[in-house]
């Protein structure tokens, strides 16, 4: 991913394009057959000397080309025909973001497989659902990863569209209206780079495509936090369900040698941070000043690099996490009993409802006896039976399959099947 930023790759799309454009521009008649020859045998360039030039000229394109035309000779002067800086720098940035899309797609199958692996794993594991931070019902840890899974599936779709959207090329001259070249050179030069035609530019490509773009990649970033959030609130002592893998040799503090921190996870919060920073002012580059200005590209040459370096690392810590991640099935299931069967509060609710009690008057009768339990810290289900309000509708055997915890895997393969038939 670092590469994709480097000068030499950004220098070597600027002469790909320049190249192409002469050829396709050869091939019309508009320059030389000879100038497109010099300038694929003979165009290069030198990194050090481009910036000497700019340097003293203060125009990266121009200097480039400088550069270039003392390898190609007298040729050169056919090189740029028609042509304006954004043609190449926007072309330039639509190549590089796409094969950053095409990176960070891997990543995110990456995440998929491990994921999957782990919801597999723990498909009937059961532990206990929260909402608000307070215990609800049974769920499954497999389907804590399964819904991640979706969500990177979702996630993997939106990077597939964000990139064949920033995919496009502009080689159309001043204000874009191809005064000086002909639009069959940009088809030219947008078929060699595998990109799609610009439909219309103003000398630039239009910015709505890169908001997009960087905001997918915030969308991203929000799901590698939430599944990171979730990680270190199971692994806080007081929850211990499960926990990042810790090395031997590893370190957690250097003032306590018990610690274990979930310091990969809070990494991971922290970089998902940066990435969605990069969306707003991706977003206020859409509105430039009439056919262009460069207010963008200052915040362009920082968030492209940083925002898919940092995303390309995250996906690939967050994979390494999940692969790694050590479940804890039985201080699972002792959570799950802590609130003593108060968790099956809805079944006995229904059972009620069903047996002919207002819901109103039912959710008292269950409200009232899971207040005991919350505050003397008894069993639910001995407390139902000693009050005669319920213990009159429902029976033993009633209780038996109301307290059941496998009544909350009864749909775990519906909600599987519809989770990972595509995948």
């Amino acid at each position: 991913m670092t590469e994709i930023w480097s000068a030499d790759a950004k220098f070597r799309i600027w002469l790909d394009i320049e190249t192409f454009a002469t050829e396709a521009q050869a091939e019309l008649g508009v320059v030389p057959a000879e100038a497109a020859i010099a300038l694929k045998e003979r165009g290069a360039f030198e990194i050090d000397r481009v910036d000497e030039i700019e340097r003293e000229i203060h125009h990266d394109v121009i200097a480039f080309l400088t550069n270039v035309a003392e390898h190609v000779g007298p040729e050169a002067r056919f090189v740029h025909q028609g042509m304006t800086s954004s043609d190449v720098l926007d072309t330039c940035l639509s190549v590089q973001l796409s094969r950053a899309a095409d990176l960070l797609i891997d990543d995110i199958d990456s995440v998929l497989d491990a994921l999957k692996e782990k919801a597999f794993e723990h498909k009937n594991t059961i532990c206990i659902g929260r909402s608000h931070g307070i215990h609800a019902e049974p769920t499954t840890f497999g389907l804590k990863m399964a819904q991640a899974f979706a969500e990177f599936s979702r996630n993997k779709e939106r990077l597939v569209a964000a990139r064949r959207e920033i995919a496009t090329c502009a080689i159309s001259g001043a204000v874009g209206t191809f005064a000086h070249i002909d639009p069959r050179v940009e088809a030219y030069v947008a078929k060699k780079l595998g990109l799609e035609v610009e439909p219309i530019s103003t000398q630039i490509i239009p910015r709505d495509r890169h908001a997009a773009f960087f905001a997918a990649l915030g969308v991203v970033a929000g799901s590698i936090e939430r599944v990171a959030t979730e990680v270190r609130h199971l692994q806080r002592t007081e929850v211990l369900e499960a926990e990042e893998y810790f090395a031997k040799g590893q370190k957690g503090s250097s003032a306590m040698p018990h610690k274990r921190n979930p310091v990969l996870t809070e990494n991971l919060t922290g970089l998902a941070r940066l990435v969605r920073g990069y969306v707003t002012p991706a977003l206020e580059n859409v509105a430039l000043w009439h056919e262009r200005d460069i207010s963008h590209s200052s915040v362009e040459r920082m968030i492209g690099p940083d925002a898919t370096v940092t995303l390309d690392f995250a996906l690939n810590r967050l994979a390494g996490v999940i692969r790694k991640l050590i479940v804890h099935p039985e201080r699972m299931r002792e959570n799950l009993d802590r609130l003593h069967g108060l968790v099956h509060s809805q079944q006995v609710l229904l059972a009620l409802t069903q047996a002919g009690i207002s819901r109103e008057d039912a959710y008292g009768l269950v409200q009232r006896n899971a207040a005991k339990v919350w505050d003397s810290g008894s069993d639910f289900r001995t407390v139902l039976e000693g009050d005669p309000e319920v213990s009159n509708v429902l029976d033993s055997a009633a209780f038996d399959g109301l307290f059941d915890i496998n009544r909350h895997l009864v749909h775990v393969d519906t909600i599987f099947a519809r989770v990972f038939t595509k995948s």
